[in-house]
This record gives structure tokens, sequence and C-alpha cells, in this order.
């Protein structure tokens, strides 16, 4: 944040990441460009790039079946959001 001149004071809502979701949020936070889209929108994200995105995030191969169901879950509550925008 302070990289682009913003504190903690300039954000009205604070939020917490629990220790057991931080890895699966660390991976999504880093797929926030490979989002397929089509003429309706964003229709979910690109899987193929996912392998390559938990390498480099440090995801151990013993937890890449957990991570990509948190990605899941994540990814259908975001498609949800963005829905309910373009609506």
């Amino acid at each position: 944040m302070a990289l682009f001149g913003f504190s903690p004071e300039d954000y009205d809502e604070i939020f917490e990441i629990w220790p057991d979701n931080w890895l699966s949020f660390l991976v999504m936070d880093s797929m926030w460009t490979q989002w397929r889209v089509g003429v309706g929108g964003a229709t979910g994200l690109d899987y193929g790039v996912l392998p390559g995105v938990m390498r480099l995030v440090g995801v151990a191969t013993k937890e890449w079946q957990r991570v990509f169901e948190d990605i899941r879950v994540m990814e259908a509550e975001a498609l949800q959001v963005m829905r309910a925008f373009t609506q």
C-alpha cells in the first residue's frame, strides 16, 4: 500500500485472512488477470495457468487439491459479484 501512497486509514473496510486460507488467497490474488471473458462477461478462471501460479506462490504439490478447491469457491463468488454489477 505504501508503494502507492496508501495507508490502512485510507480504507473503509479491513479484512483478515485465516492462516489456513493464506496460500489459497495468494493464488487467487495472483490469478486476477487470468479471467476467461466472453460476450456475456467473465466465465471463469483460466485453469491452464494455475499449476504455474501455484508453483510461483510456493504451494506444495500435496496442497494443490485443497487450494484448487478453495480457488473454485472464490471463483464462484467472484462470478456472482461480477454478474451483479452487470445486470
